[in-house]
C-alpha cells in the first residue's frame, strides 16, 4: 500500500487525493511515513457524502467493484486496481479501466488521463433508472397473463 500511495502522490500533479479511510488506517499510513500536502485522509463517508465527492472528482482511483457503477453513471474516469471486475459494462461502456495491481502502472494511466485522453464512457443499457417500472410491468404482464388461463 505504501508503494501505491507513493505512485498516486508522485502523479497526481498536485491535485487534492482525499481517501475516506478509517482514523486507524490513516494513522497507520501516516506512521508509514506516507503524507503530502495534497493528500487528505477523510473518515468513512456516507453514501450520499461519497457521490459528491466522485461527482466532482478529477478521477476516481479505487480497489472496489461497485463505486465503478457511481463513476459510469456520473462520467468521472476512473482507475481500477485490480485484474479483473464483476461489472465488465463499467469498463466496456463505462469510465472504468482496470489496470492491475502493479503501483507502476499509475504512472501511465495518470499520464492518459492528464493528457485528455481517457475513454469518454456512456450509461450501459438499461441502467436508465427505470428498472422499477420494468419489473412492475413485467410482474403485471405474468398476473394478466395468469388471469387469462
Amino acid at each position: 500500500l505504501k508503494v501505491l500511495m507513493e505512485q498516486i502522490i508522485e502523479h497526481s500533479n498536485g491535485l487534492p487525493i482525499i481517501f475516506p479511510v478509517h482514523p486507524r488506517t490513516a494513522k497507520n499510513l501516516t506512521g508509514l511515513g506516507i503524507s503530502a500536502p495534497n493528500l487528505h485522509f477523510v473518515e468513512p463517508l456516507s453514501y450520499l457524502e461519497f457521490n459528491y465527492l466522485v461527482e466532482r472528482a478529477k478521477m476516481v482511483v479505487t480497489d472496489s467493484g461497485g463505486i465503478t457503477e457511481e463513476t459510469t453513471v456520473l462520467g468521472v474516469p476512473c482507475i481500477t486496481l485490480r485484474d479483473n471486475t464483476e461489472r465488465p459494462e463499467t469498463i466496456t461502456v463505462g469510465t472504468n479501466e482496470l489496470i492491475g495491481t502493479n503501483p507502476k502502472a499509475i504512472k501511465p494511466a495518470f499520464e492518459k488521463l492528464f493528457a485528455g485522453d481517457w475513454k469518454k464512457g456512456g450509461i450501459p443499457e438499461l441502467w436508465d433508472g427505470k428498472t422499477a417500472q420494468r419489473i412492475v410491468e413485467h410482474l403485471l404482464k405474468i398476473q394478466a397473463e395468469g388471469l387469462n388461463k
